[in-house]
């Protein structure tokens, strides 16, 4: 067998084969087969690649808005106009089919818009008397280098979702993306240097654990941003504060769709297969867990099992409706579940595990899965599966749901099905979660909107970030609304148009 390519590094402007000796293996989900390596970082790369971002800094610093903003309008110009061969590199490496990965890169790329106008945002204030003959002002800078690792799930989305604001405002980025799927990362460097970024500006550090923790402890690095489970998520958070940096570390998820019997339901059956098994339910905001308030549960699932029959799970290159899984040992990890559900009591109404796919025999598969009377005290219902798994939970009341969801562990996205404006403005001064939709099953917020959960979704600075003064997250709840949409008839398992 010949030698596989092996991804590198990204470190002051050019590519740098690893020289650790220790590498990760980086899958095919779709054919099952190992078609990469990826360098993994020791003590020296991850010391290299700080070094450059840092040594990047003070001219990057002094260049004016206008040249930093040159650079965000000529990235953004590449972007759109390959982000095709990107979208490619996500299906090869994470699975999602090819229309899923488009719409990762261009709601990525509404960050990257965002940073082109950021000038705005930077500057600061005057305040004249303000005490008797004493005026202020206020300054916004750059705070040095900053630290993004990022998750297997979004490999473009969501490194763009941060190097941008970063970026723009002046700062230096050291991205350590995961290794399951590393090439995204590689090819956005590279066409960050094409559209004019100064050497060590922007750095990639392949890597594991040793990389995090070098991000994490380093007194060159001001701060980290981190998207992943929770218990890294407070990991993170506790590590990189304990370092003396600001953190935002965005955590894991159980999100919740309250379905109230006055609802469309066929607009809640074509939102619940979206949210649910989009991506292959690998989404932190994916809805995992359909509150039925009685007697809508039965109705429902009669609609959801009907579209779920016409799903085509196979290789993403194949105009497919759902991938694979990212990893045989993730994709082993979500099926498992599905026993849980079935030794505590639960009916599996459609079982992914007995699907045909369009795709290689040793592909990652598991179709979509319903799950319906699942018990609150099944892991099923008390973990996060980041899977395509669908949970049903019959609540008697909009009252008990709306109990059941505050108590859960979790706050990051929930959503609200009914015809009621009543009960939808109720809900959103209720509900003890960070984003919120209203006849929308996934509620992300555009770049200049708040984006963030609470609770043990997200641990961390909301300014962490960007320059000072500059939020990415507040603690406000972000709000979005569609009341019915009567043209809800086909099944997108992409990104919703918020």
């Amino acid at each position: 067998m010949s030698q596989l390519p092996v991804v590198p590094h990204w470190i002051d402007g050019a590519l740098r084969p690893g020289n650790s000796g220790r590498t990760a293996p980086v899958f095919d989900p779709a054919l099952g087969i190992e078609t990469k390596q990826v360098a993994i970082a020791d003590a020296t790369e991850i010391n290299a690649a700080i070094a450059a971002a840092k040594a990047a800094f003070p001219d990057w610093r002094d260049q004016s808005l206008a040249k930093r903003q040159q650079v965000m309008f000529a990235f953004r110009e590449l972007l759109n106009a390959r982000k095709g061969e990107l979208a490619e590199i996500i299906t090869s490496e994470h699975g999602k089919v090819l229309s899923d990965a488009l719409g990762e890169i261009t709601r990525g790329q509404e960050v990257v818009e965002f940073a082109c106008g950021l000038n705005q945002m930077l500057k600061g204030e005057y305040s004249e008397n303000a005490s008797t003959g004493v005026d202020v002002y206020s300054t916004r800078q750059p705070l040095g280098v900053v630290g993004i690792i990022s998750p297997f799930n979004f490999p473009a989305m969501v490194p763009m979702w941060f190097f941008p604001v970063a970026i723009a405002a002046g700062n230096t980025v050291v991205l350590k993306p995961s290794e399951k799927d590393p090439s995204a990362a590689i090819w956005l460097a590279e066409l960050l240097t094409e559209a004019g970024l100064p050497d060590g500006v922007f750095n990639v550090l392949n890597g594991d654990k040793v990389a995090v923790d070098g991000l994490l402890e380093h007194p060159d690095v001001q701060a980290i941003s981190f998207v992943g489970s929770t218990p890294i998520a407070q990991y993170v958070y506790e590590t990189g504060a304990r370092n003396g940096k600001r953190v935002q570390a965005l955590g894991g998820a159980k999100n919740h769709m309250l379905v109230l019997p006055d609802a469309d339901l066929d607009l809640v059956a074509d939102s619940a297969i979206n949210a649910g098994f989009g991506s292959a339910g690998e989404r932190c905001m994916a809805i995992s867990v359909v509150v039925a308030v009685e007697p809508v549960a039965d109705p429902l699932i009669e609609k959801i099992v009907e579209r779920m029959g016409t799903l085509i799970t196979g290789d993403g290159r194949r105009n497919c409706d759902m991938g694979p899984l990212v990893t045989k040992v993730h994709r082993d990890k979500v099926a498992s579940y599905i026993d849980i559900a079935i030794a505590d009591g639960a009916t599996v109404v459609v079982d992914g595990r007995d699907g045909t796919f369009d795709g290689a025999a040793d592909g990652f598969w598991l179709g979509p899965t319903l799950v319906d009377n699942v018990s609150t005290s099944s892991k099923v219902y008390t973990e996060e599966i980041f899977g395509p798994v669908l949970s049903i939970v019959r609540v008697k009341s909009y009252e008990e749901g709306v109990e059941l969801i505050n108590n859960g562990a979790f706050g990051n996205g929930t959503a609200i099905f009914t015809n009621d404006g009543g009960a939808a403005r109720r809900f959103q001064n209720e509900i003890e979660v960070g984003m919120i939709g209203i006849n929308v099953p996934i509620p992300v917020p555009v770049a200049y909107y708040s984006f963030g959960g609470w609770k043990n979704s997200l641990f961390g600075d909301t300014k962490a970030h960007g320059a000072e003064g500059v939020h990415f997250y507040t603690r406000g709840k972000a709000i979005t609304s569609r009341w019915l949409d009567p043209s809800h008839g086909g099944i997108n398992l992409g990104f919703p148009q918020n």
